[in-house]
C-alpha cells in the first residue's frame, strides 16, 4: 500500500450490516447489502497511520462486479475516500479515525446493478481485495424503482418465508401452504445462477441490465418455464411417473436446489401455481416486492383474443377441439411492485407477470409485467402484454353444441365472466384477500362498458398500423331474448365420500307449452379445463307449461365419481334442455370436491426453547379404510428438518390422532405443515400458525 500505509485487514461487520439491511435471514457469514443504503467496514492498518488528511487524498476505494468489468458501463467504479460522501452514487465518508484503524461508510447507488461484487482499497499504485459482498434491491430506499412505503407490505411480500397458494373454484377457493423460503442457505447463489443461465440463453451479457427491476423480472420468467434452460418443465394433464407431480412441492427449495444439483437442468414437475411460488421466491430472495396471485374462470392462449368457445356434446361432455384455446377453472401468477419509469407515472405500483407459457402472435411466450392499472383501464397498447392479460380476464365466452349431423350449433347460455375472484393472501395474516376490484371494474357496470367500449376503439386503430396486437372486438350488446331459461345449482363444494345434490330449475317464458329433452351430465376436470372422463349422465323428458317453473332434485352418488376424480378434484356439473323447436339451452356449475379434515391443534402457550405437544387428528370420512397412511411433518422454527410418521389404517368414519412433540426455537410466529398420502387419497396438506412467545 502507499508508502507507511498497509492495511492488515478488513472487518466487514457482517452481522451488523446484515441486521441493518434486512439480510440477516440470508447468511449471518457473508455481506449482503441493498443498494441505495450505506453499510459499514472498519479496515486496520499494519502500521499507525498518521496526518490522515494528507492520506485521504491518496487512498480510494473500487468495487467490481459482472465477467467483463468496464469503467464505461459502470461494472467497476474507483471513488475516493472523503469526510462527505455522496448518497446518489458509489462513494464513501469516514466515519471513525485512529492511527491503526479507520471505519469506513459505504453508499451504493440506489440504480446499481445487482449481483456480487468485489471491494478494493487502492493507495498509491498498490491494490488489495478487502473483501466480498452481494447487492440486492431495496424497497426500504425511497429513490430504489421497487420502493414500497408500508412496512406491513415489506414484511409480507420481501421478508415473509410462508405462504398460500389458492386453488379450486371461483365459489370454493381453496388454500394450499406453500414453502417459499427464499432466505434458506445457498438460495441467493441460485438466484444469481438463474440470472446468469437466463442472460446466457438470451445471448445478453450486460450486466448493467441488473439494475432494473424489469429486466430481473422478464429474465426470471423465462427461465421459470419458457426457455430451453428452464428450471420446471410443465407437466400438462399427463402421469409424472418420470419425476414430482406439481401438486406434491411442498415449497420452492427443493425444487431450487434439486435443478442446481441437476447441473440447471429442468425440474419435473411444474404447473402455473409451482411457477409463481418459485419465481415469488425468487424475486423476494433480490429484493423485489412479490406476491401469488389466483384468477378463476381463466381464459387462456386466447392469443390476446377476448373470445373464447368451449365445445360439447348433447350429453354434456366438454369436447377440446382446440388444443390451445381454453377457459381454466383457475390460473395462478404474480404480481411485482416496481416504478414504471419507462412508462406514464399511473402505471407504477403492481405489475402481472406470467411465467406460464402461452400462445403469443410475437414475443417471448411469458407475460409482463404489466401494469395492473393499465389491465382495469383496458390501455392495451402498454408494454408488457397488458393485451393478454386483459382478454383473459374480459373474455366472453360462447358454448357450442354438437349436434348428431356433425354440426356445432350455438348455445343459449347465461354469459360466463372471466377473471373472477382474484385472490391473495392478505397482509400480516393468512386471510384470502380478494383484490379483484385492482383488474377489473364490477361486472355490468357503465365503467366496465366504457373501458370494453374504448378497448374495441383502440383495437380497430391498432389493427389498422400494426400487426404487434391481434385483440379483436368485444361485443357489449345484451344476449338476444330466449324463450326458455334453465339454471343449474349445487353444492359449491363436498367433502369426498358425500353425494352430489343438483338442483335445476326450468323457466318457460313462452306464450306456449314446450316438449323438452333435458340431459344432466357430470365429468372431472383438470385446473386448465381438460375434460378427463364423463363420470355420470341422465336424462329426463317433460313438458313446461307456458310461464311454468319447474324444479328437479337430484342426486348423484359418490360411487358414479369417486374412483376418478383427478388430481385436482374439480368437477363440472352440466345441464343441456333442448325444446321442440331444436333450440338448445345450457347451463354448467363447477364443483370443488374437499380432502377430509386433517386438524392441527396446538396448546394454548408456546414458549421458546419449552418442550409442547402438537396434536395432528385425521378423519376418514369414506365407507372404506384409507391405507397405508403416511404424514409428513414440517415448520421452520418448531420442528428441525422434516418429520415422517405411519399411521397405517384410518378405519371408516372414524378419527386417528398423532401426537408429536417438538422444541421451538425461534420466537415469533411460527407454521407447522402437515402433509398426507394414502393409497386413496394423495397430497392432503393443512397447516396453521402460533405465535411463540419469548421464554
Amino acid at each position: 500500500m502507499g508508502q507507511g500505509l498497509s492495511a492488515k485487514k478488513c472487518d466487514l461487520k457482517i452481522i451488523m450490516n446484515n441486521n441493518n439491511h434486512h439480510t440477516e435471514e440470508i447468511s449471518t457469514e457473508r455481506l449482503i447489502v441493498r443498494r441505495g443504503q450505506p453499510f459499514v467496514i472498519t479496515v486496520n492498518f499494519s502500521s499507525p497511520v498518521h496526518n490522515y488528511l494528507k492520506q485521504l487524498k491518496r487512498i480510494f476505494l473500487s468495487v467490481q462486479t459482472g465477467p467483463q468489468r468496464s469503467k464505461a458501463d459502470g461494472t467497476q467504479v474507483k471513488f475516493p475516500i472523503s469526510s462527505l460522501g455522496d448518497q446518489k452514487q458509489w462513494s464513501a465518508r469516514l466515519e471513525e479515525q485512529d492511527p491503526y484503524f479507520w471505519t469506513i461508510s459505504v453508499n451504493t447507488p440506489a440504480n446499481a446493478s445487482i449481483g456480487q461484487y468485489d471491494l478494493f482499497l487502492h493507495a498509491s499504485k498498490a491494490c488489495r481485495l478487502l473483501g466480498k459482498f452481494i447487492l440486492l434491491f431495496n424497497p426500504w430506499c425511497r429513490d430504489d424503482e421497487v420502493f414500497l412505503p408500508n412496512e406491513a407490505q415489506r414484511q409480507e411480500y420481501i421478508l415473509n418465508q410462508d405462504g398460500v397458494i389458492y386453488s379450486g373454484t371461483e365459489n370454493e377457493i381453496l388454500a394450499q401452504p406453500w414453502d417459499f423460503r427464499q432466505f434458506d442457505v445457498g438460495i441467493v447463489d441460485i438466484c444469481f445462477k438463474l440470472l446468469d443461465i437466463g442472460e446466457r440463453y438470451q445471448r445478453d451479457q450486460d450486466h448493467t441490465q441488473r439494475k432494473n427491476p424489469i429486466y430481473i423480472c422478464r429474465t426470471v420468467a423465462a427461465m421459470m418455464n419458457c426457455n430451453l434452460a428452464r428450471i420446471l418443465s410443465e407437466s400438462g394433464t399427463r402421469e409424472c411417473y418420470d419425476g414430482t407431480p406439481p401438486s406434491k412441492w411442498l415449497g420452492s427449495n427443493a425444487i431450487l436446489q434439486q435443478w442446481a444439483a441437476l447441473q440447471c437442468r429442468p425440474v419435473r414437475y411444474g404447473q402455473c401455481w409451482v411457477f409463481a411460488a418459485v419465481m415469488c421466491s425468487v424475486l423476494r430472495c433480490l429484493g423485489i416486492p412479490t406476491r401469488v396471485v389466483t384468477g378463476f374462470t381463466w381464459a387462456h392462449n386466447t392469443n390476446s383474443n377476448p373470445n373464447v368457445n368451449e365445445y360439447y356434446e348433447e350429453d354434456g361432455t366438454l369436447l377440446t377441439p382446440d388444443k390451445s384455446a381454453r377457459v381454466w377453472t383457475f390460473h395462478v401468477w404474480n404480481e411485482c411492485w416496481m416504478a414504471r419509469t419507462d412508462l406514464l407515472p399511473e402505471y407504477s405500483g403492481w405489475q402481472a407477470l406470467d411465467a406460464t407459457c402461452q400462445k403469443k402472435s410475437k414475443g417471448p411466450s411469458f407475460c409482463g409485467p404489466a401494469p395492473v392499472q393499465a389491465i382495469k383501464e383496458g390501455d392495451v397498447e402498454v408494454d408488457y402484454d397488458v393485451c393478454y392479460f386483459f382478454a383473459a380476464m374480459n373474455a366472453k365466452c360462447k358454448v357450442w353444441i354438437h349436434m348428431a349431423d356433425d354440426i356445432f350449433k350455438p348455445a343459449s347460455i347465461c354469459t360466463k365472466y372471466m377473471g373472477n375472484n382474484i385472490s391473495t393472501k392478505s397482509v400480516g395474516s393468512e386471510r384470502c384477500e380478494d383484490i379483484t376490484h385492482n383488474y377489473k371494474y364490477p361486472e355490468g357496470s357503465l365503467q366496465e362498458k366504457k373501458v370494453l367500449d374504448k378497448v374495441y376503439r383502440k383495437t380497430q386503430t391498432l389493427q389498422a398500423i400494426s400487426s404487434r396486437r391481434d385483440i379483436t372486438s368485444i361485443p357489449t350488446t345484451l344476449e338476444e331474448k330466449v324463450n326458455l331459461f334453465i339454471d343449474l345449482q349445487s353444492k359449491s363444494s363436498l367433502i369426498l365420500g358425500q353425494d352430489i345434490p343438483l338442483s335445476i330449475e326450468v323457466f318457460n317464458y313462452s306464450d306456449r307449452e314446450k316438449a323438452t329433452d333435458l340431459v344432466l351430465g357430470v365429468q372431472s376436470l383438470h385446473y386448465n379445463g381438460v375434460p378427463i372422463m364423463q363420470l355420470w349422465k341422465e336424462k329426463l323428458n317433460f313438458i313446461i307449461k307456458s310461464n311454468e317453473v319447474r324444479t328437479l332434485q337430484v342426486f348423484v352418488p359418490y360411487s358414479q365419481y369417486g374412483k376418478e376424480l383427478g388430481k385436482n378434484r374439480l368437477l363440472r356439473l352440466t345441464a343441456t334442455l333442448r325444446d321442440e323447436d331444436s333450440y338448445i339451452y345450457f347451463a354448467q356449475e363447477e364443483m370443488s370436491i374437499c380432502d377430509p379434515p386433517l386438524t392441527i391443534e396446538f396448546p394454548d402457550n408456546v414458549l421458546l426453547y419449552q418442550p409442547a405437544t402438537v396434536k395432528i387428528s385425521l378423519l376418514n370420512p369414506l365407507a372404506e379404510p384409507l391405507e397405508k397412511c403416511v404424514i409428513v411433518v414440517g415448520g421452520q422454527g418448531l420442528i428441525y428438518r422434516q418429520r415422517k410418521y405411519r399411521l397405517g389404517t384410518v378405519q371408516p368414519k372414524s378419527t386417528q390422532d398423532l401426537n408429536i412433540s417438538f422444541t421451538p426455537t425461534e420466537s415469533g410466529p411460527r407454521r407447522l405443515t402437515a402433509h398426507l398420502t394414502c393409497l386413496q387419497i394423495q397430497n392432503l396438506k393443512s397447516y396453521k400458525t402460533i405465535n411463540v412467545a419469548a421464554a
